[in-house]
């Protein structure tokens, strides 16, 4: 039976980014729920000031949201998130979120190489400059009366890699491939920092439609998607099995039918197929989609 990870603990200090919205605000309010004190950076000002005001509706705990570039320079904005928790929350992060994305569609990949360097830039870019400038200070806080967790998005697109967006697909591999090793290296590194790789499902969020805190003007809902705040509630759940891999479904897609997806891009490899064969039209019958 699965039970709370210990870092939803009152009085801790979570980081989110990509928090003003989507799976990163619906963590937020999840934080600010078990009465953590919240950060939250985002790109978007005008979303980071709705989310903050939501989340302070209450006041028993303490938010603060920092506009942030996750992509820009070599630390980039990190620099002031860092310094936001020096100045209120002592300088202890129990709780890192690196959940700040973006995908880019053009019909002319192999042309642009704009393209390529923008999504790179924010989806890799933005992970490991958060690393670099705050995890000493989420080491610093972890012991084994203390500990501490990293989650880390990917994408199930990072995984099975289906055609029409290679730059995406590429920038999430490289996540998974990161946080992976990140995870080994903390097991004897930091031994009471759990490290989580966060893969959503089709999950409803700003990329899908969902105008999250400020309202008006977004889309219904498809009936397939998840709301984001399923998405935090299966990864609590996950978390508190003590799971790296938090791989979520949605409303069309199983646990099982995943499971399948992913092995079946293994299988490309180990049986020395053809790549991504998944889409091919001489596998369109097999039992695979």
């Amino acid at each position: 039976m699965s039970s709370r990870h210990s870092v939803f603990t009152s009085g801790n200090t979570a980081v989110i980014s990509g928090g003003a919205s989507g799976v990163g605000f619906a963590l937020a309010k999840k934080c600010v729920g078990f009465e953590m004190n919240v950060a939250i950076c985002d790109i978007n000002a005008e979303n980071l000031e709705s989310a903050v005001g939501v989340l302070k509706n209450g006041g028993k705990t303490q938010v603060e949201g920092v506009v942030v570039d996750v992509g820009v320079g070599v630390v980039g904005d990190y620099v002031k998130v860092r310094k936001v928790v020096e100045e209120r929350f002592d300088g202890k992060i129990s709780l890192l979120v690196l959940n700040a994305g973006m995908g880019i569609r053009t019909t002319t990949p192999w042309e642009d190489p704009t393209y390529f360097e923008k999504t790179f830039q924010t989806n890799i870019f933005g992970i490991t400059n958060g690393l670099c400038v705050l995890l000493p200070l989420v080491l610093s806080q972890s012991s084994p009366s203390t500990p501490t967790s990293i989650i880390i998005t990917g994408s199930k697109q990072g995984i099975t890699n289906p055609p029409g967006n290679p730059a995406y697909n590429a920038s999430k591999a490289a996540v998974k491939s990161i946080t992976e090793n990140l995870a080994l290296n903390l097991t004897t590194k930091s031994p009471s920092t759990s490290v989580h790789l966060l893969v959503p499902g089709w999950t409803f969020t700003g990329m899908t439609g969902n105008v999250g805190t400020r309202g008006g003007g977004g889309k219904e809902k498809p009936a397939g998607a998840w709301w984001p705040e399923q998405v935090a509630d299966y990864l609590e759940r996950k978390m508190g099995e003590g799971q790296f891999y938090v791989v979520c479904p949605d409303g069309d897609v199983s646990e099982e039918m995943d499971r399948k997806r992913m092995l079946w891009d293994r299988l490309d490899l180990e049986e020395g197929r053809q790549p991504l064969t998944r889409w091919r039209e001489e596998w369109k019958e097999a039992e695979k989609r």
